[in-house]
C-alpha cells in the first residue's frame, strides 16, 4: 500500500467510518475507489478490479453508463430536483413507465430516494390498507436500515440502535418453511408479508418450487398484502424484468431501487395496486419525501427501464447466465469438497463454500486477483457473485478464470498450505 493511500485511510477513519474502514483493512481489502468505467473499478493507486458486486445491482448496467449519463445531462438542461409537492412532468412519465413494465394491477408509483425509504412506504401503505399493525418476514433477511425497514430485517442491524420491533408488530419465520409461514398468515392479523424474492444478504438461497406462489395464495385468503422487495433482484437481473414474475407471483406492492438509479442519480419506488395505494386518495399528504422521485432521477430511471426492456438485453442476460453456469460447474468439479453450491437465477448468484467463512477467504483471494465480489453478511459461507446485465463472454471468461485460481488459493490458505508462488489452473471455460 502506498504512503498516500495509507494516509488517506487514516483520514477516513478519523472523519468518516473508523469501524468499517478498519474491518476492511483487517480482511486485506484496502481499496479506495477512484476512477470507474463499465464493469471496472480502479483503486486510487491505479489497480484495476472487475466488479461483480455492483453494490447490490446499482451498477447492473455498468459504472457511468453513457446512455444514462447522457439522459441525466439532458435533464439538467431544463430541470433540477423539482418540488415534491406538485405534479411533475418527469415523475408522471416515470410512473406511467413503471405501471407498464410491472405485473398486472400495479398502477400507482410512490417515490423515494432509496430502497429502505421505499420499503418504509410500502409497510406504512400496508398498515393503512388493512388497518393491521403486524408484519411477517423471514429470519436472516434484509430490507434496509431505516425505521420500519430495519425492524423487518435481521437483528444484526437493529439491535445496535435499540430498534427491534415489538413481538406483536413483526414475526419472523425460517426461509422456505411453508408450514411456519402458513401458521402465521392463517391468524389473519398481519398487514403484509414482505419478502425479497431471493434473499440477497443471506447469500441468495433460492425459494423452493411453489413457495412464493403458495404464500401469495395464503395472503389472499385472509386479506394480508404481499410486498415483493425487488431492490436487488429486479430490473432484468433474473432474466426477466422482475424476479417475482419468474415464480408466477403477482404482488400487491413491488419495491424497486438501487439499479433504478443507473448508478447515476438516487431514486427508488413502490409500485402499488389500488388497495395498497388507497391512502393516496384519502390523504395524499400522508407521506412526503423532498428528494423522492427527483426529476433528474426520473431521467436516469426512464433510461434504465428502456435499456432493461430491450429484447437484446434480455437475450444477453440469458446467454451469459448459461455460459457462467457451465463455467461455474467446471470450477465446482475442480473443488467439489469446498465449492459445494451454485445458487442462480439469471445473473443473480450465490456461491456456497463448505467452511464457516469460506466466502470471506474467496473474496480476499479474488480481491488480490483483480475481482471484487463480496461475502454475504448474514451467511459468510456464501459469496455474492453478480456479473452485470451487459457483460460479454470475454469478460465472463476472465472472471471465471480468476475465480478458479482464487478458490484454489483460498483452500490453500484455509489449510495453511498457501505458497508464495502458484501456477494458474487451466482456463475454466475452455470447453464451454
Amino acid at each position: 500500500m502506498s504512503q498516500a493511500k495509507d494516509e488517506f485511510l487514516e483520514r477516513t477513519k478519523q472523519y468518516w467510518n473508523p469501524g468499517k474502514t478498519a474491518d476492511w483493512q483487517r480482511m486485506g481489502v484496502d481499496i479506495v475507489i477512484d476512477r470507474r468505467e463499465g464493469y471496472y473499478l480502479y483503486d486510487m493507486d491505479g489497480r484495476r478490479l472487475i466488479d461483480v458486486h455492483l453494490n447490490g445491482g446499482t451498477y447492473s448496467l455498468g459504472h457511468r453508463n453513457p446512455e444514462i449519463m447522457a439522459a441525466v445531462k439532458e435533464g439538467m438542461n431544463h430541470f433540477d430536483i423539482g418540488n415534491h409537492h406538485f405534479p411533475s412532468l418527469m415523475r408522471t412519465k416515470l410512473a406511467e413507465a413503471l405501471a407498464k413494465h410491472t405485473p398486472e394491477g400495479l398502477q400507482y408509483s410512490i417515490f423515494a430516494s432509496g430502497g429502505a425509504e421505499a420499503i418504509d412506504i410500502a409497510l406504512k401503505s400496508a398498515r393503512h390498507a388493512t388497518q393491521r399493525r403486524k408484519f411477517i418476514c423471514l429470519e436472516r433477511c434484509y430490507h434496509g436500515h431505516t425505521g420500519l425497514s430495519v425492524q423487518v430485517g435481521d437483528e444484526r442491524f437493529s439491535k445496535l440502535f435499540l430498534s427491534e420491533a415489538a413481538p406483536t408488530d413483526v414475526v419472523k419465520v425460517p426461509f422456505n418453511d411453508l408450514d411456519a409461514m402458513e401458521r402465521e398468515i392463517a391468524k389473519g392479523d398481519a398487514a403484509a408479508v414482505i419478502l425479497e424474492t431471493i434473499p440477497a444478504t443471506y447469500g441468495f438461497p433460492l425459494p423452493k418450487a411453489g413457495y412464493l406462489k403458495s404464500i401469495k395464495e395464503m395472503c389472499e385468503k385472509v386479506g394480508t398484502l404481499y410486498i415483493a422487495d425487488e431492490v436487488q433482484t429486479g430490473l432484468m437481473r433474473s432474466g426477466e424484468m422482475w424476479c417475482v414474475e419468474t415464480y408466477g407471483v403477482n404482488p400487491d406492492m413491488l419495491v424497486t431501487g438501487k439499479g433504478l438509479s443507473g448508478g447515476i442519480y438516487p431514486i427508488a419506488a413502490v409500485v402499488a395496486n389500488e388497495r395498497s395505494a388507497a391512502w393516496l386518495k384519502e390523504d395524499g399528504w400522508g407521506h412526503m419525501s423532498s428528494f423522492g422521485g427527483s426529476e433528474l432521477g426520473c431521467f436516469a430511471a426512464l433510461k434504465v427501464i428502456e435499456i432493461c426492456a430491450r429484447p437484446e438485453t434480455r437475450s444477453q442476460v440469458h446467454y451469459i447466465s448459461h455460459h457462467l453456469r457451465v463455467g461455474l460447474g467446471q470450477i465446482q468439479a475442480n473443488y467439489p469438497d469446498f465449492f459445494v453450491g451454485i445458487r442462480q437465477r439469471g445473473v443473480v448468484m450465490g456461491l456456497e463454500f463448505d467452511h464457516p467463512k469460506g466466502a470471506v477467504h474467496v473474496m480476499q483471494a479474488l480481491y488480490r486477483n483483480g475481482v471484487w465480489a463480496i461475502f454475504s453478511a448474514l451467511d459468510p459461507r456464501a459469496l455474492q457473485f453478480k456479473p452485470g446485465l451487459l457483460a460479454d463472454r470475454e469478460l465472463c471468461d476472465e472472471i471465471l478464470h480468476r475465480l478458479d485460481a482464487s478458490i484454489g488459493q483460498a483452500i490453500a490458505e484455509i489449510r495453511g498450505t498457501a505458497r508464495k508462488s502458484w501456477t494458474k489452473p487451466a482456463r475454466a471455460t475452455e470447453a464451454a
